[in-house]
């Protein structure tokens, strides 16, 4: 009986400690959970540290070292480095008026023939188009398409303009005309005209001129030039009555010949 005892004493004493092992790995776990605030109760049981072997127990070491795998995973990413910004524009340079009479000068002066396409829009808003042809020094002709009824041409000499609707005729010295820059020899702005003003932008070159020889009046003309090429691009020209005309060419050749039969005037325009 007393044996029997012994063994039941023995056994319940296992069993309690075991139960006291069980509640403090219980306890760790939810801990851990607590102040981690990563892994749940059962990770931390799974991933709790081993017992240390034989050889760590006499030595008196155990292994703290967290794994390689959570320090990677915990080191912030280097951020990206900011690209670097455009390189600022080159500051826009106004052309100096003498610049840019100059550079008018020697393109009338070279410009011998020009054949393109034209864009005129006149003071009442109405647009009208067609083919220039001009052979200097003095030759021109404005061809308007239909329905246009317009013909303007000169043959070095005088310049006409035929309206076909209502059959009349106006003939002109080409010294008379603001279109006489495109057609003299050689041409020079500051001694022939007056020039108003010069402005200039990234898009356009505008050279400001006054004629007084021109009929009825003083006409003052917008000379409007590429600013790179410094090819004219169009003109407008404001008569003595204030009325408002302009031209924007296209598509200028300044080496094909027109045909010398265009610049011809006939009966009709006389």
């Amino acid at each position: 009986m007393q044996r029997l005892m012994t063994q039941w004493t023995k056994a319940r004493s296992g069993g309690v400690t075991r139960t006291l092992r069980a509640h403090a790995l219980l306890a760790t776990a939810l801990t851990m959970a607590l102040l981690g605030g990563a892994l749940s109760p059962a990770e931390a049981v799974t991933n709790r540290q081993p017992e240390a072997g034989p050889a760590a127990k006499q030595s008196g070491k155990t292994s703290s070292q967290p794994s390689m795998t959570r320090m990677a995973a915990a080191k912030p990413a280097t951020p990206a480095k900011p690209s670097p910004a455009p390189a600022p524009a080159p500051a826009f340079i106004p052309m100096d008026e003498a610049t840019a009479i100059q550079k008018a000068n020697a393109y009338f002066s070279s410009a011998t023939t020009m054949v393109g396409d034209f864009v005129q829009v006149g003071s009442d808003g109405r647009r009208t188009e067609g083919k220039l042809y001009v052979q200097r020094p003095g030759r021109l002709r404005f061809e308007y398409a239909l329905p246009a009824t317009l013909e303007i041409v000169a043959d070095g000499l005088s310049l006409a303009i035929h309206d076909r609707r209502t059959a009349t005729k106006d003939v002109y010295f080409i010294s008379q005309t603001p279109l006489k820059f495109l057609l003299k020899d050689q041409v020079d702005l500051a001694r022939d005209v007056k020039v108003v003003e010069v402005v200039s932008d990234p898009s356009a070159v505008t050279i400001v001129i006054e004629d007084k020889a021109t009929f009825g009046g003083t006409s003052r003309i917008n000379l409007v030039f590429d600013p790179v090429k410094f090819t004219l691009k169009q003109w407008k020209v404001t008569d003595p009555q204030g009325y408002e005309t302009l031209v924007s060419l296209f598509n200028l050749d300044l080496s094909k010949k027109p045909d010398p039969g265009l610049f011809q005037l006939s009966p009709d325009h006389l």
